[in-house]
């Protein structure tokens, strides 16, 4: 259930996304939002969400090292 945090467009999208890959949140900054550029928003929720997934795949690496270690190569 360990959480973490992407985000793109210098922290104006925040994406919460657990270590498992749930989406949790999505945190618009208002300024964003641009009825004449949808395109961009979506690009940078795309973006956020990348960088979440990235987070929490370190995160599961980070506590599957030990473990992995110790499988003698079947991994």
């Amino acid at each position: 259930t360990a959480e973490v945090l992407g985000q793109a467009g210098n922290g104006l999208v925040h994406v919460t996304m657990t270590a498992a890959g749930e989406v949790r949140s999505v945190k618009l900054d208002p300024k964003i939002v641009d009825p004449d550029d949808v395109e961009t928003l979506q690009d940078l929720i795309v973006g956020a969400l990348h960088d979440a997934a990235r987070a929490a795949q370190e995160m599961q690496a980070q506590k599957m090292g030990p473990l992995a270690g110790g499988m003698g190569g079947l991994g």
